[in-house]
């Protein structure tokens, strides 16, 4: 799989993981799912970063999400 795809999953995996983790600990219980969504996440991401160290940056995950938007619809 290409490296920008699994940056753009992980972030999606990691970023949809919050509001569970969030609920389940106002509510007292463990956040076991989630906490497995952020650690796959954190790993696709980490692994995006691994193969290409110098890509990734703060000011380029939005060009990052139209490259892999626009190579997956085309």
């Amino acid at each position: 799989m290409d490296a920008d795809l699994f940056f753009v999953v992980g972030l999606i995996l990691s970023v949809f993981a919050l509001p569970p983790i969030l609920g389940a600990l106002t509510d007292g219980r463990a956040p076991r799912a989630a906490a497995i969504m952020v650690l796959v996440g954190g790993g696709m991401v980490a692994l995006a970063v691994k193969q290409h160290p110098n890509r990734y940056t703060i000011e380029g995950i939005p060009d990052t999400f139209v490259r892999v938007v626009g190579k997956y619809i085309n």
